[in-house]
């Protein structure tokens, strides 16, 4: 499956769920092939980190010049990061892509950004519509705060995205684990940041824990 990890919206943290969700693939034994087509190339920088260190699973990025079919294709599950910085490589992923997981940050702001971004995917021609995921990232973990659950519900009311209730918290160790080139499930298991990546990850690839 060819899964974008994607928004048109800076600091939503693609990146770092698309990191997480590579290395929590590899250890399920899934063929992962990566793309960073974001100029600013931070997967790639994280990844190189993980190389220097030796830490296992070891991964490699391709650039935008990954972004074929045929190789997009020869793996069980291909992730790419991309972003508005270079949008010719957003909409030619967008044109080959199975789904699209959108992280959505509880601000109007980012849902104004999800809904210009739906209305890209849309302008994009291909056969059939990808699949489109939205869920909360970095949400509030202070329960009077009450941002975090209006967006929620704001995302759950636009139409042609699935909305999923797995959320990811605005945790430090999201940050740490990006700059140690470990995923939060390796840096600190039994964590809250740990519990919750994998219950989305388990939203999104049940097949792998049948």
């Amino acid at each position: 499956m060819i899964t974008i990890i994607g928004s048109l919206k800076g600091g939503s943290g693609k990146s770092t769920l698309t990191f997480n969700l590579a290395v929590w693939l590899a250890q399920a034994q899934a063929r992962v092939h990566l793309v960073d087509a974001d100029p600013q190339a931070t997967l790639s920088d994280v990844m190189a980190v993980r190389r220097e260190e030796g830490f296992k699973p070891l991964l490699t990025v391709a650039d935008q010049s990954g972004l074929n079919e045929e190789s997009l294709r020869d793996a069980d599950e291909t992730l790419i990061d991309v972003g508005a910085a270079d949008m010719d490589s957003m909409r030619r992923a967008l044109a080959l892509c199975d789904r699209v997981v959108v992280p959505v940050p509880p601000s109007q702001a980012d849902i104004w950004s999800t809904q210009r971004y739906l209305q890209l995917i849309a302008s994009v021609e291909r056969a059939t519509p990808p699949d489109l995921i939205g869920f909360i990232n970095r949400g509030d973990t202070h329960h009077a705060v009450q941002e975090t659950n209006e967006t929620a519900a704001a995302l759950i009311a636009l139409p042609g995205i699935r909305f999923i209730k797995p959320r990811l918290s605005q945790r430090t160790v999201f940050r740490r684990s990006f700059s140690e080139g470990l995923a939060v499930f390796e840096l600190e298991p039994r964590g809250k940041a740990a519990r919750e990546f994998l219950g989305l990850a388990a939203v999104l690839y049940p097949q792998l824990i049948r």
